[in-house]
């Protein structure tokens, strides 16, 4: 698996990528807190620490796999980071020690995997951390395509005046790009960064394939409904062996 998060796009992840809003992580370490039931928990792509550091400030035990370095020395400098315990590798294969009550993927990053065999791969790695009864949970948006112009392959989801954004779709692999640029005294700096999208229900066959069952989807962390309107989904999935 590639790594498109270097020292450059670490040092500036929580300000252009990652979020801060402190309402929106309470909710999601609310939830996430919830599902564990005291239980230790691994993050796949734990990143800069935006959910495992807080979450484990309410006392869950946290682990975490990631496989950018930088973006681990980022989490490891903050209050509280060291103590994460976090393996350097890709989350498709890496295996940590331990069995968990709870596996989490947020911020759309399963689409990081670009490829069906990898997603699945990653399914089958998180199962495979988990203890009968375990839950699975994946943060993700909902491919955009019902809001394509008709023909249209490209749709922005950033205009604003340091900061453009597109993303390219082809709908015959699934794959898309995600094409940023930022400026900033004058200089202009543009990264490109390759995903594919899943809908909900290959994820849901993704899950069967790992041994492990639907159990709730939401629209978000609120745990709103989710209906054929929704752009994104909190998908929870439970090992059943």
């Amino acid at each position: 698996m590639p790594n498109f998060f270097d020292t450059d796009v670490a040092e500036t992840y929580d300000a252009t990528h990652g979020g801060s809003d402190p309402e929106l992580i309470a909710r999601t370490v609310e939830v996430l807190a919830d599902l564990a039931a005291d239980g230790p928990v691994l993050e796949f792509a734990v990143g800069t620490g935006r959910i495992a550091l807080p979450l484990a400030a309410q006392g869950v035990p946290v682990s975490g796999i990631e496989l950018s370095e930088p973006m681990v020395a980022q989490m490891r400098a903050k209050p509280g980071g060291a103590d994460i315990p976090t393996a350097i590798g890709d989350m498709t294969c890496t295996r940590v020690a331990g069995d968990f009550a709870l596996v989490f993927l947020v911020f759309n990053t399963i689409d990081n995997l670009t490829t069906q065999d990898a997603q699945v791969a990653c399914f089958e790695n998180a199962a495979a951390h988990l203890v009968s009864g375990g839950r699975f949970v994946v943060e993700t948006l909902i491919p955009p395509l019902q809001r394509l112009p008709l023909g249209e392959i490209r749709l922005p989801f950033a205009n604003d005046s340091d900061h453009w954004g597109v993303d390219e779709f082809d709908v015959t692999t699934q794959n898309y790009s995600s094409h940023h640029i930022w400026l900033s005294d004058g200089q202009a700096e543009h990264l490109t960064v390759p995903f594919r999208y899943a809908w909900p229900a290959e994820l849901d066959l993704m899950a069967r394939i790992a041994g492990m069952q639907l159990e709730h989807r939401w629209a978000d962390w609120s745990r709103k409904p989710f209906t054929n309107l929704s752009r994104s989904h909190v998908s929870v999935w439970k090992k059943t062996g």
